[in-house]
């Protein structure tokens, strides 16, 4: 085997230009995600956005972490309340109309956000969607901030698994169905 030392800059990796913010959109364009209601609620206010940047960290304790941009007004509730739910969505017209109104396409903010969908008071009192495909509540157990968002870290508390059925997902700028 080669050594690849000549296919590297001498600087290292951070010499590299970085892409720039039009062809990386554009990129992650292409990329589906799960889409994915967040909420919270206690003695900061209820409220909720649309995420597709969520993932698994551990089961060793059972761990999440979910991507927030800076400037959302979800994060001053959150730090108030400290526990969220992550609420995954099924396939379809209803759930695409609620992700819609989470991700502020409607106009709407706040406590508004939760009159279109049927909610109920879950594990920790948080917002849980009826028909999910699951919901993970959560403690904020840690974040972290890098560039534009932040990245939470909750420890799962309680997962509530709904009836099977294709998953909502994001791609191409759309919303699509993944059996």
């Amino acid at each position: 085997m080669g050594d690849f030392s000549d296919q590297f800059p001498p600087d290292g990796p951070r010499a590299v230009p970085q892409a720039d913010a039009t062809s990386f959109r554009e990129a992650m364009s292409r990329v589906a995600g799960a889409v994915h209601i967040v909420t919270t609620a206690g003695t900061g206010g209820r409220a909720g956005f649309t995420a597709t940047s969520f993932t698994a960290v551990s089961d060793a304790p059972p761990t999440v972490l979910v991507c927030l941009n800076r400037q959302s007004r979800f994060g001053p509730v959150l730090e108030r309340n400290g526990a969220f739910c992550v609420n995954t969505l099924a396939a379809g017209a209803a759930s695409e109309a609620i992700a819609d109104v989470f991700a502020g396409r409607a106009g709407l903010r706040g406590e508004e956000r939760f009159a279109g969908g049927p909610w109920r008071a879950g594990p920790l009192g948080l917002p849980m969607l009826e028909g999910a495909l699951v919901a993970f509540a959560c403690t904020l157990e840690q974040e972290t901030q890098v560039a534009t968002h932040r990245i939470l870290f909750g420890a799962v508390r309680a997962v509530e698994i709904g009836t099977p059925a294709a998953a909502l997902v994001y791609r191409g700028r759309g919303y699509r169905s993944l059996p």
